[in-house]
């Protein structure tokens, strides 16, 4: 187990919807200064400061800001800063069976809106699913009506296609054979002028588009993404700047470093194309039974205080933990 201490910006969370469904944990995260996470991929535990102290900013991810709205309040009057990142993509509900209408989600990003500002919300369309249900009229059609609502609300648009990772493609195989419909993943040409038409729709609405880990999009009418975005966080928060890199998290990803403080597979909306879920049914039931008073999101208060005691009890031994300062962490956090 490896710990993480240092003034940074903490995303939350590309890996689940917090905002949506974790409020509460997300509360008692900030009250005990501390949150930790397991890295997806090497299963690695640590922990990161949660303290306003130790974060640059918050960057919230969600497609239902509605049950998050009066949290942030008293988020805000703690001293922390965020800006938002807010999916609404108006797909059918066969494709994101639990998430909310797209009507009450506009709702609700114009209420973020007036609360803060126009320029501290990325409205994602995204991503752009392609079938027999949702063609190229489908999506013209369904971005106007969105951008059209949105005017004045939002400047920035980011778009995606969707990616068919290994298991987001066998996610889509088993959709496809249930529900007699067939998801498309057509050619470049395709992508780039329904892209530019999406654009041309933004632009009448005052709102420029970008795309996200997709840079043959990227032209006159189009820039690059940064989902998390150090210049984003200055313009806001640190008007004489601060410092920041970028870390992709995937290939053609533009965004700053960050810290993610979320859990694979706990996100119930159930959208046939996201990377984060293996398994829908497993996503529920963690949500179902998730622990508001553990550190570890989606796991037991059981099993996160074991494993922070590891940590606790490996910091007293030479050479059982990077040295970064243990003791600096144990006294900030604990």
């Amino acid at each position: 187990m490896k710990e993480m201490y240092s003034k940074r910006i903490i995303s939350v969370s590309r890996r689940t919807d917090i905002p949506a469904f974790y409020g509460d944990w997300f509360m008692n995260r900030l009250k005990e200064g501390f949150a930790g996470y397991i890295n997806p991929f090497g299963g690695q535990r640590y922990i990161v400061s949660l303290k306003p102290e130790g974060v640059i900013c918050f960057v919230f991810w969600s497609k239902n800001y509605d049950p998050f709205i009066e949290k942030l309040k008293i988020i805000e009057d703690t001293g922390y800063r965020f800006y938002f990142n807010y999916t609404i993509t108006g797909l059918p509900d066969i494709f994101e069976c639990n998430v909310v209408n797209k009507e009450r989600a506009i709702d609700t990003l114009k209420i973020l809106s007036s609360m803060y500002s126009s320029k501290h919300i990325n409205w994602r369309y995204d991503p752009i699913m392609i079938s027999d249900s949702t063609d190229y009229d489908f999506h013209l059609k369904t971005f106007e009506n969105i951008a059209t609502k949105l005017k004045g609300y939002v400047e920035r648009c980011y778009i995606s296609y969707a990616i068919q990772y290994g298991k987001v493609k066998r996610n889509f195989d088993k959709f496809q054979k249930e529900n007699d419909i067939k998801i498309m993943n057509p050619d470049t040409d395709f992508k780039i002028k329904l892209a530019n038409e999406l654009a041309d729709i933004a632009a009448r609405y005052r709102i420029k588009v970008f795309s996200c880990c997709g840079d043959y999009l990227i032209g006159s009418k189009i820039e690059k993404a940064h989902c998390i975005s150090g210049k984003i966080v200055e313009k806001l928060f640190y008007k004489t700047g601060f410092g920041h890199r970028e870390k992709p998290t995937r290939e053609e990803c533009g965004c700053t470093e960050s810290t993610d403080i979320g859990t694979y597979d706990t996100c119930p909306h159930g959208c046939i194309y996201c990377y984060a879920n293996m398994d829908k049914i497993k996503a529920y039931k963690r949500f179902e039974k998730h622990d508001v008073n553990a550190a570890f999101l989606g796991y037991t208060k059981a099993e996160s205080n074991k494993w922070i005691g590891v940590m606790k009890s490996r910091g007293n031994k030479s050479g059982c933990i990077q040295k970064r300062g243990i003791d600096k962490f144990q006294s900030t956090l604990f």
